[in-house]
């Protein structure tokens, strides 16, 4: 998986937020969360497996393939938590 962010990334994530939006608008937001996530998950999962040559070869990958995932979220959630922080009227109340 590339990591670089293309001239098309934000695009693609707008376009991801503005599906979730659109979902928010019939349904709570936690249920839309909750398949974002999963769908993010699976999809990540595949393109893993899709490295792979056999179901033991990754399988062997999987501790490395969770913590890559797991540390990338994490980044991403503390970068977006901290512009929150820092434009909280902006985005809340705007």
């Amino acid at each position: 998986m590339s990591t670089d962010k293309d001239k098309e990334f934000y695009k693609r994530a707008d376009a991801y937020i503005s599906l979730a939006n659109k979902q928010g608008q019939n349904i709570e937001k936690g249920r839309v969360s909750a398949s974002f996530l999963y769908a993010a998950a699976r999809f990540n999962i595949f393109l893993a497996a899709s490295g792979s040559n056999s179901a033991e070869e990754f399988a062997s990958h999987k501790k490395n393939v969770i913590d890559y995932y797991m540390a990338e979220y994490e980044k991403m959630l503390e970068e977006h938590f901290a512009d929150y922080q820092n434009n909280f009227d902006k985005y809340m109340k705007g």
